[in-house]
């Protein structure tokens, strides 16, 4: 369970020690609970703020002594960390967040490891299914494929050494929450 910090953090140790080490971090935690910040309860908000900023960082802050030399990580943000919109102030906090924490992480760790911030826009996941209507993309929203994205993943992991993508947008040609 993400929205308890030292368990992922257990979890991600345990993970790394069992496996004799990280070559490679990668966070792509996200849930939201869209709403206006006055109809949000309080636990679902700070809910959305701990799964999707203060997890990652609690996984990557546990993955740290296990990472290989060289080793990278990924940060997987949202086109809404860097474009605010209404009714998701819990989520475009939080995405707004893993943009500076991993910007800063990246600055921190340069030399060390390669840190690459990935923004893709909206994807064609579960993400949207329990929301009510007004919350769900249209009939004719263009989502990214979630393969898309892994495929981003993969093309940052695998730069030769000392290369780093340090931000890498992917959304479609239409996204309408990237600026």
């Amino acid at each position: 369970d993400l929205a308890d910090t030292r368990a992922a953090e257990a979890a991600t140790a345990e993970i790394a020690a069992q496996a004799g080490g990280l070559d490679a971090v990668v966070t792509a935690a996200g849930i939201d609970v869209p709403g206006r910040l006055s109809d949000v309860p309080a636990a679902d908000w700070e809910r959305v703020v701990t799964v999707d900023l203060l997890a990652p960082a609690a996984v990557i802050r546990a993955a740290l002594p296990h990472l290989s030399p060289g080793g990278h990580i990924v940060t997987v943000a949202s086109t809404l960390g860097v474009k605010a919109v209404s009714d998701a102030t819990a989520y475009c906090a939080a995405k707004f967040g893993v943009v500076g924490f991993t910007r800063a992480l990246s600055a921190e760790l340069a030399g060390a490891y390669g840190v690459t911030l990935l923004i893709p826009g909206g994807m064609r996941t579960r993400f949207f299914d329990q929301r009510t209507e007004q919350y769900k993309p249209g009939p004719d929203a263009v989502l990214n494929d979630p393969r898309h994205v892994a495929q981003a993943v993969l093309f940052a992991l695998q730069q030769p050494a000392g290369c780093t993508v340090r931000e890498l947008v992917v959304c479609a040609d239409v996204e309408s929450s990237y600026p």
